[in-house]
């Protein structure tokens, strides 16, 4: 069996998609995507074939170790999400070959389902209370959302109060015990991240999230020592090589690399694997597509330490499009109780509508994130 057809595809919101065909008429899917880089990602895609066209794409870990150390340079959002999208193609390739869903071939399920949490809000969150509860009756036990709009590195308390009024109304309408996790979204910088999180202490959070960037990680263990609310990041890692220095700064709870980002399959599971040594618990990132999803529930049905998946059913970022409509069996996703079931089908687990894909292909999307500023003009993190 040998690679024949590497074929790459946009697909509305913002998603690009990895399809590679084997000579014998298999076909497997990979999202290879970094949100607002459509276009260079898929390029990179582009420029691998020459590595994958006549390989046995059954040989995962080699053809992975060709992609990322052939060339001199490596790593980074680029390079690193066109190796994931590939990654989970020839994953799935290979679980069809087997007549086996995937984790199968990572040594098995150490669980029968994966807790799931839905957003809520905007990326200038309203309404939150009434959106969280119409959550919870539809069978969720957790949420997130972005905590606050624009943050300069010292702000008002104004911002603050507001942040603490929105968490405040979400717990009294959901109850103590329903899960809200808060996503700073590396809007905040240090000065005020240590303030806001040992504020929202009160609310008992499920987590906060980037409460700054990682390019600051030395300063998560200063904010833990702010607050006793567990810490996650993770979504803008790209290897086991980025994720080793952050745990090792002994700040971070809970890790949240992306199957699109961080190498795939392949290196999400080892970087699983490092986290676990550390007593790290795993959520992976994935506000993204449905083969997205799929790749992650496989990695989460193998890894002791996952605990919750992020998915983006209902995200405000889809429009046009859902994850469902890119899928054939959508009974896949059908959430019970908050938790979303392992696939019992080969490979990924999904059937992909490709007719839809071919479609939207036909107009490459030009998703981009906002430009956002501060009231003095200087550019605000979004």
């Amino acid at each position: 069996m040998k690679i024949a057809e590497v074929n790459v595809y946009w697909g509305r919101p913002r998603w690009g998609f990895v399809e590679i065909v084997t000579d014998d008429g298999l076909t497997g899917w990979g999202e290879a995507i970094i949100e607002g880089k459509a276009n260079t990602v898929l390029a990179c895609v582009e420029e691998m074939k020459e590595y994958l066209l006549g390989k046995d794409p059954r040989r995962i870990e080699d053809i992975w170790n060709t992609l990322y150390r052939a060339g001199f340079y490596r790593g980074g959002p680029i390079l690193m999400s066109a190796i994931s999208g590939i990654d989970q193609a020839l994953w799935d390739i290979k679980g069809k070959y087997y007549h086996t869903p995937v984790y199968e071939l990572m040594g098995g399920s150490c669980r029968d389902k994966i807790r799931v949490y839905s957003w809520i809000g905007g990326d200038r969150p309203s309404d939150v209370a009434r959106d969280a509860l119409e959550k919870k009756k539809a069978g969720f036990t957790a949420i997130k959302m972005n905590a606050t709009e624009e943050m300069q590195i010292i702000d008002s308390y104004e911002k603050i109060d507001r942040v603490l009024e929105r968490v405040a109304s979400i717990r009294e309408a959901v109850g103590k015990y329903f899960g809200i996790a808060i996503d700073f979204h590396g809007r905040v910088h240090k000065p005020m991240a240590k303030i806001l999180a040992k504020k929202l202490e009160e609310f008992q959070p499920m987590f906060i999230e980037e409460p700054v960037l990682c390019e600051h990680m030395e300063e998560f263990i200063e904010i833990r020592r702010a607050c006793d609310i567990p810490i996650a990041t993770g979504e803008r890692l790209f290897s086991k090589y980025d994720f080793k220095r952050l745990l090792q700064t002994g700040g971070v709870d809970i890790i949240q690399p992306d199957l699109s980002h961080a190498g795939g399959i392949t290196e999400v599971k080892k970087i699983a694997a490092m986290a676990e040594a550390y007593d790290v618990a795993l959520a992976p990132h994935c506000p993204l597509g449905p083969v997205a999803l799929a790749a992650c529930i496989q990695v989460d049905a193998t890894c002791y330490n996952a605990f919750i998946q992020e998915q983006s059913m209902g995200i405000h970022y889809n429009e046009h499009h859902g994850v469902l409509d890119y899928i054939k069996n959508k009974e896949v996703y059908t959430f019970t109780d908050g938790f979303a079931s392992l696939p019992e089908k080969d490979g990924l687990g999904i059937e992909v509508n490709r007719e839809l894909v071919l479609e939207e292909n036909r107009m490459s999307h030009r998703w981009k994130n906002p430009v956002w500023r501060h009231e003095d003009g200087s550019i605000a993190e979004w």
